[in-house]
């Protein structure tokens, strides 16, 4: 089977698909203790009819968090990943967002391909206070061991 053969479906998680959401994050070994549906949008990523992925937006005023992205292992290399991202960006650049950001420690080099630099907790803190992975690390005190990354948006219909 070649990977045209491949058919990959992504749907906007609705809160009922909130148990394959956290059963992704649970087996691909991501927290889900501060993963909700309010004031989010979820992703689900399928190949072939099975779950592969999933991806997650928390909304601020003009910014957004990626939280949440995995792909299972026997997924991978297939694009889910790839479409998950840029599935988020394209929600978030929709809603009027001026900035993504995200949290990652190890995975720098994929978030660079699609255009991340990296930022500050200070700034995500101040950007994103009521985003439930922001508050997270700020109760729990791993804001600021972790990398902080931004890509700024372009507004759709601005004028350039």
């Amino acid at each position: 089977m070649t990977l045209s053969d491949k058919h990959i479906r992504l749907i906007q998680a609705t809160p009922n698909d909130f148990g394959t959401v956290t059963a992704l994050l649970e087996q691909a070994g991501l927290h889900t203790s501060s993963v909700t549906p309010d004031g989010s949008t979820y992703w689900i990523a399928y190949l072939d009819g099975q779950p592969g992925g999933c991806i997650g937006l928390e909304h601020g005023q003009g910014v957004s968090l990626i939280r949440s992205t995995a792909v299972l292992p026997d997924f991978r290399s297939h694009g889910l990943g790839r479409a998950l991202v840029l599935s988020a960006l394209t929600h978030a650049s929709l809603r009027g967002d001026h900035t993504v950001y995200l949290f990652s420690s190890e995975a720098g080099d994929y978030w660079k391909r699609f255009g991340f630099v990296p930022s500050t907790a200070a700034e995500i803190e101040a950007a994103l206070p009521e985003a439930p992975q922001v508050q997270s690390g700020v109760m729990r005190g791993w804001i600021k061991e972790e990398q902080v990354w931004k890509r700024e948006l372009l507004q759709v219909g601005a004028q350039g």
